[in-house]
């Protein structure tokens, strides 16, 4: 079965850190670019962080950078996203989606062909 599974969600206090994983089966991750995406409560999914499939290179929302880092693990089938710093407008259910390639915007959704079920992330005192 062709799928993506995202892990690794929980409740953060600000300032603190996950790291969300996002495992592949059925399909080879490395010849695919994997979007990470993040829909919070009453607003629209908006596009986190990719990376590429050819030379892994790495996108980043605005909102995120210097504070979250995608990587990829092509042995395990498997990319992550490591957030560090977490401040609690970060609290949503975060997708890990997989497209043929970045093409010329990444944070497109509908050229992504597949979609995990999302993981839960709240960042709360």
């Amino acid at each position: 079965q062709v799928q993506l599974e995202e892990s690794g969600g929980g409740l953060v206090q600000p300032g603190g850190s996950l790291r969300l994983s996002c495992a592949a089966s059925g399909f080879p991750l490395d010849y695919y670019a994997i979007g990470w995406f993040r829909q919070a409560p009453g607003k629209k999914r908006e596009g986190v962080s990719c990376i590429s499939s050819r030379d892994s290179s790495t996108y980043y929302a605005d909102s995120v950078k210097g504070r979250f880092t995608i990587s990829r693990d092509n042995a395990k089938n498997t990319v992550y996203l490591q957030m560090n710093s977490l401040k609690p407008e970060a609290t949503a259910v975060y997708y890990c989606a997989s497209r043929p390639a970045v093409g010329t915007n990444w944070r497109r959704e509908y050229e992504y062909d597949k979609w995990g079920q999302g993981t839960q992330v709240t960042v709360s005192s």
